[in-house]
């Protein structure tokens, strides 16, 4: 009997799907899997095509995680961005980046989304703990080099679901009326000592 023939992967010529069926399998893979254990190569294969592919097309994994579920923020791009200036005042900064992203989305952002799924869904609840952790704040955390840095990173997570929840979702009055400069004034110091500040009793 003839060899039965493997089936082709890599680029798929003149179909202009790829990048479709790539998302709805990291759609899938990520929503039963968790950011961490959905690898680039299984949702390849979930999708047909040659793990390159996936890489030519959204660069990294975290890349494909904010393609696939809408995110507003590719971490590769923004985790540099707030480091570069140094240490000092990254509380302020981060804070201040994460608060124009939600007020410049509104209610079209998939971070309320996600974040409202979160506490009903043990699925979302992971998703969201696993790339806010460490695609992004263990990233920033790691870079201030300091002790226990998965704690501060949790720290600063703790902090930043609460702002969102208590602003954006349940809408605390004056919380959420309060301008932006109020809100990173009051919060930045907080995240900046849970990032270089003493964690000691």
């Amino acid at each position: 009997m003839p060899a039965t023939e493997s089936p082709r992967r890599g680029r798929r010529p003149g179909d202009s799907g790829a990048r479709d069926a790539i998302l709805g399998a990291a759609r899938a893979r990520f929503s039963t899997a968790g950011f961490r254990d959905a690898t680039v190569r299984a949702i390849a294969g979930d999708a047909g095509v040659d793990p390159a592919l996936v890489m030519h097309y959204f660069g990294s994994k975290q890349g494909l995680f904010v393609a696939a579920m809408e995110f507003p923020l590719d971490p590769s791009q923004v985790v540099p961005r707030l480091l570069a200036p140094g240490v000092d005042g990254l509380g302020e900064r981060l804070v201040g980046f994460l608060l124009q992203v939600i007020d410049e989305l509104g209610e079209a952002n998939p971070m309320l989304g996600l974040v409202r799924s979160a506490v009903g869904h043990p699925d979302a609840a992971r998703m969201m703990r696993e790339f806010l952790g460490e695609a992004i704040l263990d990233r920033i955390a790691a870079a201030v080099q300091a002790d226990r840095p998965r704690l501060r990173a949790e720290l600063c997570a703790s902090q930043i679901v609460g702002v969102i929840m208590a602003r954006q979702i349940l809408a605390l009055p004056e919380l959420a009326a309060a301008d932006r400069a109020t809100l990173v004034a009051a919060y930045g110091p907080t995240i900046q000592r849970y990032l270089t500040g003493s964690l000691a009793p």
